[in-house]
């Protein structure tokens, strides 16, 4: 690669990612007034927004092979653009066929732009992989964090049809792109199909990055389902779209916040510490949130932005050791990390909204989050154990 000062692509890519991310966090908190307009239940629209966790996740790790081969930008420019376009336009569906088309398309724009993003990122930094990763990672996090204000409070003071506006700032990020974040050359040779199938192989048989993806997915299936599952419960206590908004950017702000401070808090306790605190503090956490959800909304709201910022501090620590363990695949890695185990983690999700629609949203929530406190002294344990083969 030619000699490129990282400072300018790196922040081109963070802040597309940034507002990629954005897009990305907007259903959420809105899907609840989606399905009283579409007159769907609530594991119907749990089973639509796992559909565009599919779409924006599983696919990821397919596309990363191909960036991590073909150098040139369209993924992150046209990934970019199929997200702010359709995501947009999905709350002013008139039928939940219109609605699938539209989350579909605008999903699998994310699931484009973020494996070449991630590569790209990483192939830039000639600095401190861990603080650029976690910059990256913590403005999409922190872009997340903005879509539920962004789309709760367009809903709520323009209505859902003014939605589609809102499409307009991710393309003009798109364009800018395409003249700031440099072309990288690359004397490397299409791969095979042959190729193909051993750099898959080579991944899903490495024990320590098999690892990294049960954690990926254990917080992954924390994150996701809190912030599917709470705000239908906060919509039948009567709350507001732009209040269950801002509940959900609390918990996403915090995420980033985690994200930004896990490489000086791993420099000073260890990468095993912060794995281990990230999937056990969960559990309690969720717990004191059952309890006083009903007589102390303020303090319940502090708890779930607690529990956004302890699940956010192990993104970047896990991206980074399993980019490292198979350096070769950066992009395919990223893609299993920050795609495929959404993917796997919605598909989960598809069955846990009927089974919180029959048994409670809060007892569904602590089952889940009981399961990474259980398999944290395992994993992590188990993950120091193996040499990054």
């Amino acid at each position: 690669m030619e000699n490129i000062d990282e400072k300018k692509p790196l922040a081109w890519l963070s802040s597309a990612h940034f507002v990629n991310d954005i897009y990305t966090g907007m259903l959420n908190p809105i899907m609840p007034f989606i399905a009283v307009k579409l007159g769907i239940s609530m594991a119907i629209a749990t089973v639509i927004l796992s559909v565009s966790h599919i779409w924006s996740s599983l696919l990821q790790p397919v596309f990363g092979f191909f960036a991590d081969n073909i150098t040139r930008r369209a993924f992150i420019f046209w990934g970019l653009i199929f997200t702010a376009v359709f995501i947009s336009f999905a709350p002013s569906a008139h039928n939940v066929y219109s609605l699938l088309i539209f989350i579909i398309l605008g999903s699998l724009g994310s699931s484009f732009f973020h494996p070449q993003a991630l590569g790209f990122a990483v192939r830039f930094t000639t600095t401190d992989v861990v603080r650029n990763m976690g910059i990256f990672i913590g403005l999409g996090t922190l872009g997340y964090s903005l879509g539920p204000i962004v789309s709760a409070g367009v809903t709520q003071f323009l209505g859902l049809g003014k939605m589609p506006f809102l499409a307009i700032p991710g393309i003009i990020v798109a364009g800018l792109m395409f003249f700031f974040v440099p072309k990288i050359s690359s004397t490397s040779k299409q791969k095979t199909h042959y190729e193909f199938l051993t750099a898959f192989k080579d991944i899903l048989s490495n024990r320590r990055l098999n690892i990294l993806n049960v954690i990926a997915m254990l917080k992954t299936l924390v994150t996701t389902s809190s912030a599917i599952l709470l705000p239908f419960l906060w919509k039948n206590m009567g709350y507001e779209p732009f209040k269950i908004g801002v509940a959900l950017f609390g918990f996403s702000f915090a995420a980033g916040i985690g994200s930004f401070i896990s490489r000086s808090v791993e420099a000073r306790v260890g990468a095993k510490s912060v794995l281990y605190f990230s999937m056990i503090s969960t559990l309690p956490l969720m717990l004191m949130f059952a309890a006083l959800y009903k007589v102390y909304p303020t303090a319940t709201f502090l708890i779930f932005v607690i529990m956004g910022f302890c699940t956010g501090m192990a993104m970047p620590v896990t991206m980074v050791m399993a980019q490292s363990t198979l350096p070769q695949y950066k992009s395919i890695i990223g893609g299993f990390i920050n795609g495929f185990s959404w993917g796997v983690v919605a598909i989960v999700m598809s069955a846990v909204g009927f089974v919180a629609q029959a048994k409670g949203i809060i007892p569904v929530l602590i089952v889940i989050t009981l399961i990474p406190a259980i398999a944290s002294y395992f994993v992590s344990t188990k993950l120091f154990s193996l040499k990054n083969d």
